[in-house]
């Protein structure tokens, strides 16, 4: 009896968490429909909301203005991970003898992995969590709920306006990611390992399929799509004052990147399957 005891408040505290996890993942979906239904009332009420948001995360605002906003920070990252594209193909390559296949690795690479998830980290670093932080604010400082008194609603007014101008902005952004990877790549190929340009873009172009840059740009929206509703969820739901802010600004960037790898890898293999769509011929 004395052995057995202790162990039935252990016991009723892992099903009371349990339970608390479900509850919290039934909350999560039900803010997400929300969010989701509340998308056309954006384009008919809150028009002028959706065009300052769109603005104020393409362009930024007070310290990330000067350094050129969102769209400088996404062509930096992708930079780095396209000259590292080239870098690895060309070391790796070598080894055995096909160099010139470094077009290829670029090609692939870069549309398939490196741009989209380096395109979601900075999406999650910069709009994302501006879009926490912001909510989160507005959360603590009881302005949504002077929003809901005065009649307008929350959700719509301030997450779904937001889910809607982070898919219009990616647009852009991602077409600034991929070239950035492609310019990298090709440069760092041509002017540091000395290889010719034409043997370059003949690989290059060769393996470049457009349906994979169509369905690269869907990846991208569909992580643009996720990012923005687990960010606005985490600002929405914000509670416990600045420090609470901090906290929602920390779990939506984790939960943001954790969730846009496992549906890059999803939909990856979904799209292109195990054998990658391509084949090699000599």
């Amino acid at each position: 009896m004395t052995i057995a005891a202790p162990r039935l408040p252990r016991l009723t505290h892992r099903v009371r968490k349990w339970a608390d996890g479900w509850t919290r993942i039934g909350t999560q979906a039900q803010f997400y429909a929300k969010t989701l239904r509340s998308v056309v009332d954006v384009f008919i009420h809150y028009k002028t909301e959706l065009l300052r948001l769109i603005a104020q995360m393409g362009l930024g605002t007070g310290a990330l203005a000067v350094v050129g906003g969102t769209v400088v920070i996404v062509a930096f990252l992708t930079i780095t991970t396209g000259a590292l594209a080239s870098v690895i193909g060309y070391a790796e390559f070598s080894d055995v003898g096909v160099e010139a296949l470094t077009g290829f690795a670029s090609a692939y690479f870069n549309v398939r992995l490196a741009a989209p998830l380096t395109a979601s980290i900075a999406l999650a670093a910069t709009i994302g969590a501006g879009a926490t932080a912001q909510l989160g604010a507005m959360r603590i400082n009881e302005e949504i709920d002077a929003l809901e008194v005065m009649g307008i609603r929350s959700i719509a007014y301030l997450a779904s306006t937001r889910l809607v101008a982070g898919v219009i902005v990616v647009v852009p952004l991602y077409c600034v990611a991929v070239l950035s990877a492609f310019v990298a790549a090709r440069l760092c190929t041509i002017l540091i390992y000395g290889q010719s340009s034409g043997v370059y873009d003949h690989y290059f172009n060769t393996f470049l399929y457009p349906m994979s840059l169509i369905w690269s740009f869907l990846l991208a929206l569909s992580m643009a799509v996720v990012i923005m509703l687990v960010h606005t969820y985490y600002g929405y739901t914000a509670t416990g004052g600045p420090a609470g802010v901090g906290e929602a600004v920390g779990r939506a960037v984790r939960t943001s990147l954790v969730t846009s790898g496992l549906l890059t890898v999803l939909l990856s293999l979904a799209i292109y399957g195990q054998s990658g769509g391509f084949n090699f011929s000599g």
